[in-house]
């Protein structure tokens, strides 16, 4: 996983957010993101259905996480939703519900909150409506 060879850990890396950074807002990217610094609100991947984000031990995101390949070793404060992949490094801390299609997690990672499995990948990442009641009447 974090130390062999794979296909994720050659991913291009097109937005890097540095380990003296912190963004306050949300953060929308497509290809790859890296973060080794602080962003304060959500971490969106557009439309690239490839897209994958990776936060380093250093980085921290405080807000929503929806892309759909999710590589931690860092902190998450806040829901993730991977809808292809999460893999949780042994210093991955996550406070929040984790929704997951595939799941990787090393001895050491934690995660308060829920998991939930949801096969089918690209519902997770958009966004649902509030439930309506219909009646019949």
């Amino acid at each position: 996983m974090w130390g062999g060879k794979s296909k994720r850990s050659a991913a291009r890396i097109d937005t890097l957010v540095g380990q003296n950074t912190e963004i306050v807002g949300d953060l929308s990217f497509s290809g790859g993101l890296h973060v080794d610094g602080k962003v304060r609100g959500n971490v969106v991947a557009t439309t690239d259905p490839h897209a994958i984000v990776s936060i380093s031990e250093h980085g921290e995101v405080e807000g929503e996480v929806r892309v759909p390949n999710v590589l931690v070793d860092g902190v998450i404060l806040g829901d993730v939703f991977a809808s292809e992949r999460l893999e949780l490094a042994p210093n991955a801390r996550v406070a929040g519900n984790v929704f997951y299609n595939l799941i990787e997690m090393a001895a050491g990672a934690e995660v308060n909150g829920k998991l939930v499995h949801q096969p089918g990948g690209p519902k997770l990442l958009e966004l649902r409506p509030p439930a309506t009641e219909t009646g019949t009447g």
